[in-house]
């Protein structure tokens, strides 16, 4: 397996990069003290008025996928077919996966705490929502999720398969989070930031989740091991023998 080698100060290019568009995003958001611009309004407005039972109750349907069990699940599976070399290393690779989404779950709950932006008005909600509304949970949990989900398939399909499949997770995070503006129930800046937020925490804990998957970077052989040929012999004459001479000798200096 193919292994790119990148320093340490590129790997954290994006990162800084992501977090410094949400810290921008932030600031923009508090210096109102949390009200809304018209960016944030005009979509909310039309959402209430533009959202019969029907789409309500569809929305609701796909807003759930973002919390519960199903980001838990969709980042073990993404963590054990990246590193299901092995079922220990898929194991592992799986719980690693999780605990980083639980990490990041509680980076982006600390956040909303501190940053504190009020939700929009309770009676436009088509939906139950608790706790503050800057970054969106929901959108959040739904996306470091599907980062995950995409990252374990592109590591074991085909690439147009893999690429495929990535996008259907990525379709199904974005729709989760335009269903929370839809239902009123956050901002379209609170989704923005959740998309940020989530994007940040993937640049910063993919590679290492990498490294670890990959059996922490050994270098030689597929499994780690020294170079061999495909048949896992070592290197040889085709017909097994020493190296000779084309007279039959043994390729040494004759000696009187």
């Amino acid at each position: 397996m193919l292994r790119p080698v990148l320093s340490r100060p590129r790997l954290l290019v994006l990162p800084a990069l992501l977090a410094a568009a949400f810290a921008v995003l932030a600031w923009v958001v508090l210096s109102r003290h949390g009200a809304p611009y018209p960016v944030d309004t005009r979509p909310h407005r039309w959402s209430v008025a533009h959202r019969p039972h029907s789409a309500a109750v569809a929305a609701r349907a796909v807003t759930a996928a973002g919390t519960g069990p199903y980001p838990y699940l969709a980042a073990a599976v993404g963590g054990w077919l990246a590193g299901g070399r092995t079922a220990q290393r898929g194991a592992a690779t799986a719980l690693l996966a999780v605990v980083a989404l639980l990490a990041g779950q509680s980076l982006r709950t600390l956040l909303a705490v501190l940053l504190g932006r009020a939700r929009p008005p309770a009676a436009d909600w088509a939906a139950h929502a608790a706790g503050h509304s800057f970054p969106s949970g929901h959108t959040a949990s739904s996306a470091m999720a599907a980062g995950l989900l995409s990252w374990g398939l592109l590591r074991v399909l085909p690439a147009v398969a893999g690429r495929a499949a990535a996008a259907v997770c990525l379709l199904a995070a974005a729709a989760i989070g335009c269903s929370r503006v839809y239902l009123g129930v956050h901002w379209p800046t609170d989704v923005l930031g959740g998309w940020l937020f989530a994007g940040c925490w993937l640049a910063a804990v993919l590679p290492p989740l990498a490294a670890y998957a990959d059996g922490g970077g050994t270098s030689g052989g597929a499994d780690g091991g020294p170079d061999q040929r495909p048949d896992g012999g070592p290197d040889q004459r085709p017909d097994g023998g020493p190296d000779q001479r084309a007279d039959g000798g043994t390729g040494q200096t004759d000696t009187p």
